[in-house]
């Protein structure tokens, strides 16, 4: 789950890690009491305005002002709550802007970049600093890759001491002052990232300030949904405008679903057949429009629900079924299939392919439906007709 950045900023400051102060808007007509009451607690007349949404780029899209004063903060602030938002990683459709925070500005010396993540390859968390803060992490990686420090952290020990120093004075942090301050924050940072079960943690910008604070001017922060058990709270932090309908749909329904570009549905049971799927689709010359995993106990009612969902895009005009039945058994799912088919009135080719267990009940309820679908004999069969049924 991604949160917002004021969210983030929130938990950093339970872990210790500075933030600066600021305040959340979610209706213009608080905009300027909001302001009034920011500027009057900080007693700084320089006012962030930053519009929350869960995507990056927001200042190059024009989501982020800086006003001196209460006229040019509650100015900017209007322009900017219910616009219409467009970055790089919203697509050209944008997303709306519904929440706005209000930020104290502080005097900056130096922007740095500083993040936390797991290396799934390593099975530890890895800490990424540069010092090119506030530009793309991409580019720099692509550019100066030698600009790009990686710490790894063993989890039985936890981030060392040695490991924070060697991380601050590659960064240029020397003074004693600065080095305590970025100390504190990195292990605020890190024990933020392993309690609230995060993926991912961000600061981009992280800056040393004039006074030689180090502080998470921005943050992002992306939780572990397979810990949610853990959190109840999570609920809370939730905002359901910003994530995709059809896939939250679908972790309502219990089914796990990415909604993806291309124009081939996949319905598959198990993340790593659904994976191949999607691959083998793509070596035929396909393009799949989804990734969609029924899990190995989906019953009648969730495959027609999957059906639904990716008949939800226009953009599907082909769906391809991949099963392979091991929990999951084939006639329960070729039941579905024949049911969903007949009740949302199918109009796109439609493939096929069961193995395992109950397979040969469920390929004779398939033949005996009367139904327009065909059957493949195994994955490579299967995607070879669907790519070819759709280029037709």
């Amino acid at each position: 789950m991604k949160l917002h950045e004021y969210q983030a900023k929130q938990i950093f400051a339970r872990y210790g890690v500075a933030v600066p102060k600021g305040k959340l808007v979610l209706d213009a007509q608080d905009i300027e009491s909001t302001a009034k009451a920011l500027i009057a607690e900080t007693g700084n007349e320089v006012v962030v305005v930053k519009a929350q949404i869960h995507a990056g780029g927001r200042g190059k899209g024009g989501g982020v002002k800086v006003a001196k004063g209460l006229v040019a903060a509650v100015e900017q602030a209007n322009k900017i709550l219910g616009m219409q938002l467009v970055t790089k990683q919203t697509g050209a459709e944008g997303q709306k802007v519904r929440r706005l925070y209000l930020e104290q500005g502080l005097d900056i010396a130096r922007e740095l970049y500083l993040a936390l993540l797991v290396d799934r390859e390593k099975r530890q968390v890895a800490v990424i600093a540069s010092t090119e803060g506030g530009m793309d992490i991409e580019e720099v990686a692509e550019q100066h890759p030698e600009k790009i420090l990686t710490t790894h952290v063993d989890p039985l020990i936890g981030l060392a001491p040695f490991q924070i120093r060697q991380i601050a004075f590659k960064l240029g942090i020397r003074e004693k002052a600065s080095l305590a301050s970025f100390s504190k924050l990195l292990t605020g940072l890190y024990n933020a990232f392993v309690g609230e079960d995060a993926s991912l943690v961000e600061v981009n910008p992280l800056i040393v300030t004039k006074g030689g604070d180090v502080v998470a001017l921005d943050g992002k922060m992306t939780t572990d949904d397979n810990a949610d058990f853990r959190h109840k709270n999570w609920a809370d932090l939730r905002d359901k405008d910003e994530e995709d309908p059809v896939e939250l749909e679908a972790k309502e329904a219990g089914l796990s679903y990415v909604s993806l570009e291309g124009n081939i549905g996949c319905l598959v049971n198990g993340a790593g057949l659904a994976m191949a799927t999607m691959d083998i689709i793509k070596s035929f010359g396909g393009q799949p429009a989804n990734f969609l995993d029924v899990g190995g106990s989906a019953n009648k009612d969730q495959v027609k629900k999957a059906f639904e969902m990716i008949l939800s895009s226009p953009h599907v005009k082909g769906i391809f079924i991949n099963i392979f039945g091991g929990i999951m058994q084939c006639d329960i799912i070729a039941e579905g299939v024949v049911a969903a088919t007949k009740e949302l009135g199918l109009k796109v080719p439609l493939v096929v392919r069961l193995e395992g267990n109950n397979v040969d009940k469920g390929k004779k309820i398939l033949a005996e439906s009367g139904l327009a679908i065909q059957p493949a004999d195994n994955m490579a069969d299967g995607a070879q007709k669907i790519v070819a049924a759709v280029g037709r």
